[in-house]
């Protein structure tokens, strides 16, 4: 083989070598983009359940308050 054979090759390993790295790269980042998702997710749906027990909350007072104010004495 000869010079420029062996510096190709080499080049080519250095590629093939820093693909790899960016590929694991890459399924770092979308691991960590799907966790981040996921706890997005999550917050909305926790934000959600938060607003409809306020959403009871004011409903159960208003009922209250309207009860209280129909009774007679």
């Amino acid at each position: 083989m000869s010079n420029i054979e062996n510096l190709i090759l080499e080049h080519l390993k250095k590629i093939q070598t820093e693909q790899t790295a960016s590929r694991e790269r890459d399924a770092e980042i979308m691991s960590r983009l799907a966790n981040i998702e996921s706890g997005l997710a999550r917050i909305a749906r926790d934000e959600s359940g938060i607003d409809n027990l306020q959403r009871v909350n004011r409903r159960s007072t208003q009922r209250r308050q309207i009860a209280g104010t129909n009774r007679t004495y």
